[in-house]
């Protein structure tokens, strides 16, 4: 009986402790990802790639838009130097911790000068710091819009997707 108990008492510990660390997680990676957003539209660029690994890949909204950490510094670059490089808000976002808590993944619906957007990554825990490793930005589209919205790029994705395709079949 002692015992039975005893280990009831360390699993409702354990359960909670658990809960608690991840919810410390996540609060450090909203802090970090606020910050990262916040640095952006300070144009403040070493605290904004200093929230990113040097092993880091940004994907932005256009299909050309796939870029390590050096190719996505080089493209950020002039716009930060102008004093103003783009402004998103997180409006909703929702975290996922890892079982041993060094990597977590997240998406967070945006506010931006593009109006809706979403962003999702994955960040891993480097030291003490939690570092953007993969960060995917879309445009969302109302599904009510989406077929006037194909019409809309369908010249240029045509053509991207021939070249492509071409490109993969080589």
């Amino acid at each position: 009986m002692k015992k039975g108990l005893l280990l009831l008492i360390f699993n409702v510990l354990y359960s909670f402790g658990y809960s608690q660390s991840t919810t410390m997680i996540e609060k450090e990676i909203h802090q970090v990802l606020d910050q990262w957003h916040q640095a952006a539209a300070k144009a403040d660029f070493e605290t904004y790639f200093g929230f990113m690994s040097t092993s880091s890949v940004f994907i932005g909204t256009d299909a050309g838009e796939h870029w390590d950490y050096e190719a996505f510094r080089a493209f950020a670059k002039p716009y930060f130097d102008k004093g103003k490089a783009w402004s998103f808000t997180s409006v909703e976002r929702h975290i996922y911790v890892s079982a041993d808590k060094k990597v977590a993944w997240f998406d967070e619906l945006l506010s931006t000068q593009m109006k809706i957007c979403r962003g999702s990554g994955v960040m891993k825990k480097m030291g003490n710091e939690w570092k953007i490793e993969h960060y995917v930005l879309s445009m969302t589209i109302p599904n009510s819009l989406s077929k006037e919205v194909t019409q809309l790029k369908s010249n240029e994705e045509d053509a991207l997707l021939q070249q492509l395709s071409t490109k993969q079949n080589k």
